[in-house]
């Protein structure tokens, strides 16, 4: 909390006091005396703000407010790390071994999976890495964490997938996140229903 927030607090709750003292007065000369009912806690308190004049009521306020503020930012901060490091575990990652060291990469930062021989080369900028495993296999792999199948040689990130252009040919061409495309071929057309949780309008993915 800043500066300028403390004192607003401060400045709220000097004026909402002293108008509650000011109307319980008022009340209080109208009305016929009645018992004193009022909680012993509570009433110390209104004697504690009684006795307090407005010279000494910021010392009182700061007395009240500070301790509650920092508390409040300690916690926030101790929420924000709790929070940072549950997105850190719960981010799903890839692992596989590289010239002898075990390579961890974020999923999400893999745009697409192609087949080389007898290999596959995860898309991830700004390096792609190779890996000795068949892409039906990866595919299979993947699939949970939103990757599909556009092509016999192609596995693509549902979530880096920008636009999709329908070609004369029954075929379409996907464009990702940084400019490169890739073609879907008619025997995988139907995974691209899987790019989206909602299509709407009564043309989207026809044929």
């Amino acid at each position: 909390m800043s500066i300028r927030e403390i004192h607003d607090r401060k400045g709220f709750a000097r004026e909402m006091t002293f108008q509650e003292r000011t109307r319980a007065h008022t009340e209080v000369s109208a009305g016929p005396p009645q018992r004193d009912t009022t909680c012993p806690s509570l009433k110390k308190r209104e004697d504690t703000f009684e006795s307090t004049s407005k010279d000494g009521f910021d010392e009182l306020i700061n007395r009240s407010l500070l301790p509650v503020t920092r508390a409040d930012a300690a916690n926030l901060v101790r929420a924000w790390q709790q929070l940072a490091g549950i997105a850190i575990r719960q981010a799903p990652r890839i692992a596989f071994k590289v010239k002898g060291r075990i390579l961890f990469l974020e999923l999400a930062e893999i745009l697409a999976v192609q087949a080389e021989g007898n290999y596959v080369s995860l898309q991830h900028r700004p390096t792609p890495h190779l890996l000795r495993e068949s892409l039906s296999s990866i595919a299979e792999k993947l699939k949970p964490y939103g990757f599909i199948r556009i092509h016999r040689s192609v596995v693509v990130n549902i979530s880096a997938v920008e636009q999709i252009q329908p070609l004369p040919t029954g075929e379409y061409k996907l464009r990702l996140k940084g400019g490169k495309e890739y073609l879907v071929t008619r025997t995988y057309k139907d995974s691209l229903r899987d790019l989206a949780q909602l299509w709407v309008g009564s043309d989207c993915l026809c044929g």
